[in-house]
């Protein structure tokens, strides 16, 4: 849970800091793209955004968060699978250690058809900021 009050946190940090050129603006909505290979407790990653938003004067902001499924590519067969693939085969710590440093995903799961542990990561890791709408101040 502490990683995503920090996650939240860093969002609202990047957030003011790409919003200060714009300062006639005030923020109405902000979309947050969430790979899912972060294994982010959605509901406390909202909570944490709500709550720290207070203390920075953006409690009337909307935020809504959105998943990026993860897909891989072998590098050796050239097979595409998605994590709900093989998410089965994962234990709870596997799962708890993909959270909090998704790149380790390497070291527990395979390319479903060769074996191969070489692949890349195509999406669905990292949290971003997706789009911000503002709306010019009356002021």
């Amino acid at each position: 849970m502490v990683h995503e009050w920090a996650l939240a946190e860093a969002v609202l940090y990047s957030l003011l800091d790409v919003t200060k050129k714009y300062s006639d603006h005030k923020i109405k909505e902000v979309v947050i793209e969430v790979g899912e290979l972060q294994g982010i407790d959605l509901e406390v990653l909202k909570f944490a955004l709500k709550e720290l938003a207070k203390s920075l004067g953006l409690e009337d902001v909307l935020f809504r968060v959105e998943v990026t499924e993860a897909e891989f590519r072998c590098r050796s067969c050239g097979f595409t699978w998605k994590l709900s693939d093989v998410r089965k085969k994962l234990d709870e710590a596997t799962r708890e250690a993909i959270h909090f440093v998704p790149d380790i995903v390497h070291t527990f799961i395979q390319c479903p058809r060769c074996g191969s542990p070489d692949y890349e990561i195509v999406r669905g890791r990292g949290v971003c900021l997706k789009s911000i709408l503002l709306e010019k101040s009356s002021t």
